[in-house]
């Protein structure tokens, strides 16, 4: 399991690495190298974290994004979020290529704090929740149940809180206006997904719909 955490994140950063270097048309961004060498440190750290409390978490987390079990409409959802993805990448290189951002430093840093920040929530949530599938799919075989502790008491779907730092702090740290004017698209795709995971919830997870009536928010407290 381990060997193929290190290979999924290795061909991860090496795929973003060349989106973003590639559409930059340069090798000289000293914050895209960071981004991409934390990236590459903090995937292992964290999946060898993961293999320690919850291995049986760890190895759904691996599993392909596609799925037999998911509903239709979030297979279709995993294909325009990836495109996204790409399409955001390549605007932040383009970007870089085209020297149209010109971001303070100190703002380069708080994009790596709220990185680091997205990747501590993150685990925050996966010590809370074993049923963190990356799909949205109902787990009978490991008696899924509604998970109300933790992030989870105050918001329906933290993992998606927790990108909200991502999507923010990434383009920060690469010094790129135009990822940060991207964001607010990939956060209304968020809110497409959680409407199919809600649904799925709600149709076929014992108690999600009580939780759902206790907790009033999904993404935000006092705002959705």
């Amino acid at each position: 399991m381990i060997a193929r955490l290190l290979l999924q994140n290795t061909i991860l950063t090496v795929a973003m690495g060349a989106l973003l270097f590639a559409s930059a048309g340069t090798l000289h961004w000293a914050s895209a190298w960071v981004f991409l060498i934390t990236a590459a440190l903090l995937g292992p750290l964290c999946g060898w974290w993961l293999y320690r409390l919850d291995p049986a978490l760890l190895a759904e987390r691996l599993r392909p994004v596609i799925q037999r079990e998911q509903p239709p409409a979030d297979k279709a959802f995993i294909i325009a979020f990836i495109a996204a993805i790409l399409a955001w990448l390549i605007a932040m290189g383009l970007d870089r290529r085209h020297l149209a951002s010109d971001m303070p430093l100190a703002l380069q840093a708080v994009g790596f704090v709220l990185y680091l920040a997205c990747m501590l929530f993150t685990m925050w949530v996966f010590r809370e929740n074993s049923f963190a599938a990356p799909v949205v799919k109902l787990q009978a075989e490991r008696a899924q149940r509604v998970i109300s502790t933790g992030p989870y008491a105050h918001v329906r779907h933290p993992m998606y809180s927790g990108m909200i730092l991502f999507f923010a702090g990434v383009p920060l740290m690469l010094g790129s206006w135009w990822g940060l004017a991207m964001a607010p698209l990939l956060l209304v795709l968020l809110a497409v997904r959680i409407r199919i995971e809600e649904r799925t919830l709600i149709a076929g997870l014992p108690g999600y719909a009580d939780y759902a009536a206790r907790v009033r928010y999904r993404l935000l407290p006092g705002a959705w």
